[in-house]
């Protein structure tokens, strides 16, 4: 298999403080990664160099065969599908659903004067009926309730056909109900073949949906572990990482952590 995503021993320093401390992690070409770790474990890090939108401080990193510092990461961008807090903030509350989902075919958020022919207008509306939120094509994005706008960003990321697609955090703030809608729409995402290499990030091992393959679990803005999910979503290993004694409990092809007895 291809390498979508090849980090080698990338470290990140901001000042005085080290985000990433020679991180290597490698994703294929139909992979299914969750990046799980605690607060300040570098998870959202990891995916802005994943993205292109931020380079190592030292070390190297290659998307999509091509080398951050090498490549117009404007060329590459759009080949990266990318659905984070920090870009939903940039979203017009009065823009249309179906225009939220449209504009990324530009790459830009709120519509101006861009020309986008019928097949970008039909991709849209099939991405939308495939998240569920065919119905509020002509509702502002600021009045949907935050599952119905994380599922319309997923669908917003996937409308530029991207090689490699990025969740930071998609279930950040829903409550019971909208986390279940969002993990069975992307298990069925991951599920088919068709769809590109995903990346989760995610706090909590319950939000891994079915169907996801790996787990890259970071403590200290460093591996401390990484492969199929079964053998790394251990007890052993979650304790470590989250510095505080931990048991896990599979219950068909969903997870649970909680305190150790």
């Amino acid at each position: 298999m291809t390498d979508v995503l090849d980090l080698q021993d990338v470290t990140i320093r901001r000042g005085t403080t080290t985000i990433l401390d020679g991180l290597s992690w490698r994703v294929r070409e139909g992979e299914r990664w969750v990046v799980l770790g605690r607060n300040g474990a570098g998870k959202t890090t990891v995916l802005q160099v994943a993205s292109g939108r931020m380079h190592p401080t030292s070390g190297t990193a290659d998307l999509l065969g091509s080398r951050l510092g090498r490549v117009d990461v404007f060329e590459l961008r759009p080949r990266i599908g990318l659905a984070s807090a920090a870009l939903a903030d940039r979203i017009p509350g009065g823009e249309l659903v179906r225009d939220v989902v449209l504009t990324a075919a530009y790459g830009v958020t709120g519509r101006w004067r861009e020309a986008y022919e019928q097949v970008d207008e039909s991709r849209a509306a099939d991405l939308m009926a495939a998240f569920g939120v065919a119905g509020f094509a002509d509702r502002y994005f600021g009045t949907l309730s935050e599952g119905e706008r994380k599922r319309v960003q997923i669908a917003r990321a996937l409308m530029s056909d991207p090689e490699l697609l990025l969740l930071d955090e998609p279930a950040a703030g829903l409550d019971l109900g909208g986390r279940e809608e969002l993990v069975a729409a992307l298990a069925e995402l991951a599920g088919d073949r068709k769809s590109p290499a995903l990346v989760l990030v995610t706090h909590h091992v319950e939000e891994i949906p079915p169907g996801f393959t790996h787990l890259l679990l970071l403590a200290g803005g460093k591996v401390h572990a990484a492969g199929p999910v079964a053998e790394v979503l251990t007890g052993e290993n979650l304790t470590a990482a989250f510095g505080t004694p931990l048991q896990v409990e599979r219950v068909g092809d969903r997870w649970t952590a909680r305190a150790a007895d």
